[in-house]
């Protein structure tokens, strides 16, 4: 599950910063989260190493925050384009 919440994490988080993927990277870093989660449980109660599910949950958590910070992005330029008195200089 390391291995899987790892590589899901990494492939999310390259998804995420590509503009307007940020939607479709949430869905698989939320399952990379559940993944990695689940790792350090069980390998916490073996006293196991959980490095490779440590790093899923914070490569899923960041896929998570940006795509969250590409929504709001996306909503407010949306939201701006509305007001024709709106002044881009904010976003330059």
């Amino acid at each position: 599950m390391g291995v899987a919440a790892l590589v899901i994490g990494i492939i999310s988080f390259i998804l995420a910063l590509i503009p307007f993927c940020g939607f479709f990277a949430a869905i698989p870093a939320l399952i990379g989260l559940g993944l990695g989660i689940a790792e350090v449980i069980v390998k916490g109660r073996q006293q196991l190493e959980k490095g490779m599910g440590i790093a899923g949950i914070i490569l899923s958590s960041l896929a998570i925050v940006a795509s969250l910070i590409w929504v709001i992005i996306l909503v407010v330029l949306g939201s701006a384009a509305e007001d024709p008195t709106y002044s881009y200089s904010l976003f330059i």
